[in-house]
Formats: C-alpha cells, sequence, structure tokens
C-alpha cells in the first residue's frame, strides 16, 4: 500500500471534496480511502509513505484528444511551408510530417509524449495517431511505450483517403488489429477506438468500411468541423451537414467523440444529444490555426458531454484549462463565460468521457476509484476551500508544478525524477530521431 500525505487533498468526491492535512491511501490500483493523514498513517503503519510536503494532492488528469505524431514538430522548419489557411497547415505541415514518419520515429514521438504527459500529471490519453509513411504496427508500438511508461491510453488510427484506396483499408486494418488486441487485454490500461480524421477527406465507401469493421462497445473518434472547409465540403458535395453525414454512416453514440465540434448549428447540437455522442473542445489549438470558436458554452448547455483536449498543441492540461477559460470570455464579450464550464470539461467531462471506455472510475479520490493521484506543488495565497479550489488551479497552477504522479498505484514520477525509464537517454534519442525526421522531410 502506498500513502500519499501530508497535503491538501482536493478528492472531486462531492461527500468529501476537500481534505486540509490530508492523506489518499491506494491498495494495489485502487483508491481504498481519502482521509485526515495521522488517522490513516496510524491505521496502517506498514503502508509506503510518500510526503506531499504540504502540496495539493489531486486525481490525475485526462486528456481526451491527442496527436502523439506531432511530437516533432516543436521548432521543425518545412521548406517552402506558407499556409494561408487551415488546409495549408494540414497539407503542408501535419500531413507532411505523418507521411515521413517511421515505426521508430513513432515510438520516439510517443515516449516524448507519454514523457511530457507525466511531467504534466496526465495519466490517460486519448491518442489520434496518423503515420502515412507507416502504417502498420504503428498503434502496437504507441502501445508498447505506453506499457513501459505505466500510462493507461486509448488508441486510434485517423483514416483518411488523402493518400490513396490502399492505405485508407489499411488504416481501418490497423485499427481493426489493434482494438482486438485492446479488448483481448485483461488490464484496465489500453483500449481502441476506430479513428477517422473527418469527413472531407473520407468517402462514402470509406465511411463505411470504418462502421462494418467497429465492433460492439467501440466508436469513431474523429475531426467534426474544426475548418470551415470541412462544412463547405460536406454541403456541396454530400447536400447536408457534417454530423448528419455522420448520422447517417451510424458513427455516433456515446462512445464516439467528436473533437472541435466548431462550425455546428443547433439542429447538429440536438443530434449530438440525442445519440449522446462526445465532444472533445481543445482551445489552444483552434486559436493557433484561426479555426474560430467553437460553440461550446452552448454544446455544454444542451447536456451534450464535453472535454478538454490538447489536439498535441500542449501536454498541459492547466494550460488549456486557462486558455478555455479566457477563449470563450473574449469571443462572446462576457466575463461571467466559462467559470463554470471550464472546470466541468477538465474535472468532469474528461473523466466521464474515459470512463465509457475504461472501467475503474477516473478523476477522483474516493473508495474503489483508480489509483491516479498527481501532487502540484502550490501553496495557496488566500485560503483554499471546497467553493474555490478551481479558481486555485485555474489562476495559480500549471503542470509544470506537479511534482509525483501516480497511476494505476504505480509511481512514475517522484519530486520531478521520472522512476520508469532513463528520461536524460530517451529524450536524447528522441531528438535524434527528430533530426532525422526534419532531415527526411527537407532534404
Amino acid at each position: 500500500m502506498i500513502l500519499i500525505g501530508k497535503g491538501t487533498v482536493i478528492t472531486r468526491d462531492p461527500q468529501n471534496p476537500l481534505i486540509q492535512d490530508g492523506g489518499v491511501l491506494l491498495d494495489g490500483n485502487v483508491v481504498r480511502q481519502a482521509g485526515d493523514y495521522e488517522r490513516l498513517r496510524k491505521e496502517n503503519p506498514q503502508a509506503d509513505v510518500v510526503d506531499a510536503k504540504g502540496r495539493v494532492i489531486m486525481p490525475a488528469l485526462v486528456n481526451v484528444h491527442e496527436h502523439i505524431y506531432s511530437a516533432m514538430a516543436r521548432g521543425l522548419s518545412i521548406e517552402g511551408y506558407d499556409p494561408k489557411g487551415f488546409l495549408d497547415i494540414l497539407d503542408g505541415m501535419w500531413w507532411t510530417i505523418d507521411r515521413h514518419l517511421t515505426l521508430e520515429q513513432t515510438r520516439h514521438s510517443a515516449m516524448a509524449t507519454y514523457i511530457d504527459c507525466i511531467k504534466n500529471g496526465v495519466t490517460t490519453v486519448f491518442d489520434h495517431h496518423a503515420s502515412y509513411g507507416a502504417i502498420e504496427g504503428s498503434l502496437f508500438e504507441i502501445a508498447k511505450v505506453a506499457e513501459k511508461l505505466g500510462v493507461r491510453t486509448c488508441l486510434c488510427y485517423e483514416v483518411s483517403d488523402r493518400d490513396g484506396r490502399e492505405k485508407a483499408r489499411a488504416a481501418v486494418k490497423e485499427n481493426a488489429d489493434f482494438i482486438r488486441y485492446a479488448q483481448a487485454q485483461k488490464d484496465d490500461m489500453v483500449k481502441g477506438m476506430m479513428g477517422m480524421h473527418a469527413q472531407f477527406t473520407m468517402s462514402d465507401e470509406t465511411c463505411a468500411l470504418c462502421r462494418e469493421h467497429m465492433p460492439e462497445g467501440v466508436g469513431a473518434h474523429i475531426h467534426v468541423a474544426e475548418g470551415i472547409e470541412d462544412l463547405h465540403h460536406c454541403l456541396k458535395n454530400y447536400g447536408k451537414r457534417i454530423v448528419n453525414r455522420l448520422m447517417d454512416h451510424d458513427l455516433l453514440g456515446p462512445k464516439t467523440i467528436t473533437a472541435h465540434c466548431i462550425y455546428v448549428n443547433e439542429q447538429e447540437m440536438e443530434l449530438l444529444k440525442e445519440t449522446d455522442t462526445m465532444v472533445a473542445h481543445n482551445p489552444e489549438s483552434n486559436m493557433g490555426n484561426a479555426c474560430g470558436c467553437p460553440p461550446t458554452m452552448e454544446i455544454m448547455k444542451k447536456g451534450i458531454l464535453t472535454g478538454l483536449g490538447t489536439d498535441g498543441y500542449t501536454h498541459d492540461l492547466f494550460e488549456s484549462y486557462k486558455v478555455a477559460n479566457v477563449l470563450h470570455k473574449h469571443s462572446l464579450c462576457d466575463a461571467n463565460a466559462a467559470w463554470s464550464e471550464a472546470p466541468a470539461m477538465l474535472f468532469e467531462g474528461n473523466p466521464r468521457m474515459a470512463n465509457r471506455y475504461f472501467d475503474a472510475p477516473l478523476g477522483v479520490l474516493k473508495e474503489g476509484a483508480a489509483a491516479d493521484v498527481i501532487v502540484a506543488d502550490y501553496d495557496p495565497l488566500t485560503p483554499m476551500t471546497a467553493d474555490n479550489v478551481n479558481g486555485h488551479l485555474l489562476f495559480g497552477v500549471n503542470g509544470a508544478m506537479v511534482q509525483t504522479t501516480v497511476c494505476n498505484g504505480k509511481v512514475l514520477m517522484k519530486d520531478r525524477e521520472l522512476l520508469v525509464a532513463d528520461e536524460a537517454k530517451e529524450m536524447a534519442d528522441c531528438r535524434q530521431a527528430a533530426a532525422q525526421l526534419a532531415k527526411s522531410i527537407n532534404g
């Protein structure tokens, strides 16, 4: 057993929301109890103690939309790249990268991303992968890294016709093979989905093929209306809006994640609500790509399960939490917007979305929940209470302040030291792989 204590515990349990001088007792891969530290220590003298040193103890975070394949894009300069819009960004940067990725470079991208996630307190990652230079086995390479580092992950490959029908079919097969593999696993650490890029790069035939190979209990993970071009394409070529086209292909439902949803209208929101389809909001990416601000406040008002993703733009969800808060205030010219919605996405929506795939309750510290815990080096200037914890986290905490990360009852990082891999060596190997990728792209 492990006792993480001597800190302020934010449990996210409405029955016991905040514990001063508290602790969390972990028994194997589940939480046994959250409560007064001294009492827990006295009752469980055999437990190994992780001293929080007065810091904040809280549930580890979930990222519901990540892109591991983009890890080597930081600082990458592609010759001739001068985007004039969203489609130029996709083809000139992201599709260029994924067409050149080798399996080895995909593995290194996963290593760099998952390490960064651990260091930012993220232990559950829904990734949307593409590597059209090396499709077969790519999800399995990523899964090996997740297993080595001890993080929980749900993977898919983004099916697309952009590089031809043969590669689209290979992408569907990679998803189907990995879903079968994940379903055969006895633990609760790896899951699979049917990844789809976006409707504007997928024919009806390819959409039907994805649905055919999507077994019961699994949904799609697809970009929806991220750019206005996606909507225009759907209207011009199919005479319908995007969510309606997905509905016609039977791709919506409680296990499906629709990422972005910037250009969706009232009727499409009603379809998402009626089918209980999930939405992943990615504020920084939307702003960085100049795609626009989604109607997230309206989407949430309708009761559609909505979570917060990073889209590979960052791995620090505290950062995305801050940006979501200011984006909607700015877009709506309403200083009261997003105060409740932004934390609801990160601390409630993300765990609920993840628990449609993973069994153990995530995002909460109470008996029977997953033993996923982080310790953040934050000393509140004003008193922290159950009523103001979100404000403290919004304005006072970032991912770099995470000191200790525990996933599934295993300490992955302690006092900023990664315990599950040689970080210096792994990152040196990643840098070498990134240099090789840049050379293969630019010649």
